[in-house]
């Protein structure tokens, strides 16, 4: 009783009520569940109800085709949209539905042989059904199949009628093309909506007969799978343990980017794919902002740059490719000075509209001082360094500022690091550029400087190569690096190049203008575990369902979600024993590793006194040349 009526009742009938306890007062403001879950508001129509403030519509299957095709409901189940399904299956009596087939086959018989006295042509239609009857009732008889009453019921749900109207119509544009039919429930959307509700009550009582067959292709198990006859091993689907077999080369591009938070295993992933690729004859290269890759080149032969201010490889910018047989040399010019305008733009701070004009004439100039122009042979020039741009640069009028600012490059602290010719020798499987030890400041200089040297390595030959940028957020915080990066990869599939990128900072990554485009332009992504509070907005940039987004949140190290094309299964990274001594980053792991070789060069060492320095620490001089045995340790 409400505590309002407990105080009437007292008022009328005296004191001889039951006084008004505390927890009567308690118990009258405590809310039930069905306050709490029931809408503010419902309106029913003969079309649809309104909840509050969203407005649902129910709708029941009518007709089938002849024949169903196996997942021909997928497309309904994985709609971007909010849709309640309910299938009611009744199983019917088989020994009932033998003599209804009996009666029925001997009217369509009866047709037939009546036609065929009366010298008719034949009817396709009847001869049909006689064939479809006879085979159903030896299934029937055999126990092959069985007869049910399906009801299948859909609601949709919208903010608006609009909103509605178009899923409605997107829906019927599916299920028609499959030559299925459905009807709106006039009059009973209360019904309707109480028959899709998780309470296993049919109330709207629309059931199509169905046999066992198409009935199974109804049912919404739906599992992608991503194993195909070619590829590498990315993982498990952790749908069904099936195995994750994919080639990326086989999209329509080869591009890929990985999310992940720090410590959800993305260097390890992508160092596992670099490991398999490298097996099928694939050349990679890495540009490594954290000197996670060192070790993986040496076990594998490959070749280690480190990129910094006191390094003795240098790269320098103003390289030209040698033209293939099909490219303009011309073109190959002015692709170069365009890209080095970018360059500049971000060794300077930004070039005013005037400044890059001077900086692009001076470009060209410093070019024809070493009589390199559109006609010349690329491979038979000595291109010019930093220094002859900035002598060129200083004869120019209004190039002051441009020449204060350039000096700390050429002459100043940071002179070492550009102003050299090329010593990079890029002839392994495998290539390593680390700018672990390059000032923050410069970073994104020296990651332009290594793609773009790298991207003139590529366009030389045509090979299948892959090109793995990690920390990818570095280049994308510059509106030129970002630019130069999406280009390479809009570009890339036609020199067979893939590019990877992988970033743990997804915010600064997706707040580029070029973020979203380099994603649309990826056909495989990988998204790891993620933190909280980047995960609404890679939710909403990969359309992830709430289930997506809380599987991401609580996904263990390697597990997360893989995309390929259009489709997408959850994905664990799993790595043999060898692989994993090759490719760990952690610490711990790491150091465990660094002591087995150290006590295996120990146990290898000569015990002869005379052959070791005194001062020298027992396998001090062998601990760096045993990392090709990792492997065996």
């Amino acid at each position: 009783m409400a505590l309002l009526d407990l105080f009437k009742k007292k008022r009328v009938e005296g004191p001889n009520v039951l006084p008004v306890l505390p927890e009567d007062i308690y118990k009258s403001g405590v809310l039930d569940l069905q306050d709490v879950i029931a809408p503010h508001a419902l309106r029913i129509s003969s079309r649809e109800l309104d909840l509050g403030e969203r407005i649902a519509r129910t709708f029941f299957v009518i007709s089938y085709p002849r024949f169903l095709t196996t997942g021909w409901f997928a497309p309904i189940i994985n709609m971007d949209k909010v849709i309640d399904i309910s299938i009611f299956i009744h199983p019917m009596d088989t020994n009932e539905m033998l003599r209804k087939f009996q009666k029925k086959v001997a009217e369509v018989q009866s047709q037939i042989s009546t036609r065929e006295q009366k010298g008719m042509v034949r009817d396709p239609m009847l001869d049909t059904a006689y064939s479809d009857l006879e085979q159903l009732r030896d299934s029937l008889q055999q126990a092959q199949e069985r007869i049910f009453e399906v009801g299948l019921y859909l609601t949709i749900y919208g903010n608006t009628r609009e909103e509605i109207d178009r899923v409605e119509t997107e829906v019927r544009s599916i299920l028609e093309s499959r030559l299925v039919y459905i009807r709106p429930a006039l009059f009973q959307q209360e019904q309707g909506f109480r028959s899709v509700l998780p309470l296993a009550t049919d109330e709207i009582n629309v059931h199509t007969k169905l046999n066992s067959a198409p009935l199974s292709s109804i049912f919404p198990f739906i599992s992608f799978d991503l194993t195909s006859d070619r590829g590498i091993l990315y993982g498990i689907n952790r749908h069904n343990s099936s195995l994750i077999l994919f080639d990326r080369f086989s999209l329509e591009n080869y591009n890929s980017v990985t999310f992940a938070k720090s410590g959800a295993g993305k260097s390890y992933t992508t160092k596992l794919e670099i490991l398999r690729s490298l097996m099928f004859d694939t050349e990679v290269i890495v540009i490594d902002p954290e000197r996670e890759y060192e070790y993986l080149a040496e076990t594998v032969g490959g070749r280690y740059f480190n990129i910094s201010l006191s390094s003795e490889h240098h790269i320098n910018p103003f390289d030209l490719p040698v033209p293939r047989e099909d490219e303009n040399p011309g073109d190959i010019l002015r692709n170069n000075i365009i890209t080095l305008v970018g360059l500049f733009r971000i060794m300077l701070g930004g070039l005013t509209p005037e400044e890059d004009a001077v900086i692009d004439r001076a470009i060209t100039e410093t070019y024809a001082l070493k009589d390199i122009t559109a006609e010349a042979n690329f491979a038979l020039v000595e291109p010019p360094l930093l220094s002859d741009f900035e002598l060129v640069l200083s004869g120019m009028e209004g190039s002051e500022s441009l020449v204060n600012r350039l000096s700390k490059y050429t002459k100043g602290t940071w002179s070492g690091f550009m102003n050299r010719p090329t010593n990079v020798d890029m002839n392994k499987k495998l290539i390593v550029f680390s700018v672990r030890d390059m000032e923050d400041d410069l970073k994104p200089v020296a990651m332009y400087i290594i793609t773009h040297h790298i991207w003139n390595t590529v366009r030389k030959e045509l090979r299948k190569r892959l090109l793995v940028i990690d920390e990818a957020w570095w280049m994308m915080r510059s509106e030129d690096t970002a630019s130069f990066l999406f280009s390479i990869a809009k570009r890339g599939r036609k020199y067979y190049l893939g590019i990877s990128t992988i970033t743990q900072d997804v915010s600064d990554f997706l707040n580029s203008p070029y973020g979203i485009p380099m994603i649309t332009n990826s056909s495989i992504q990988l998204l790891l575990r993620q933190s909280p509070t980047s995960v609404d907005l890679v939710q909403q940039t990969f359309k992830l369902s709430d289930e997506e987004k809380y599987l991401l949140l609580e996904s263990d190290v390697g597990e997360g979600i893989f995309f390929a094309g259009l489709k997408h299964v959850a994905i664990k990274v799993i790595a043999s024993y060898t692989e994993d001594q090759i490719i760990t980053s952690d610490p711990s792991q790491i150091l465990a590793i660094k002591k087995a070789k150290m006590d295996l060069a120990s146990a290898n060492e000569p015990t002869l006194p005379s052959q070791a320095p005194a001062h020298a620490a027992p396998g001090a001089d062998t601990a760096t040349t045993s990392a090709p045995r990792l492997a065996s340790v």
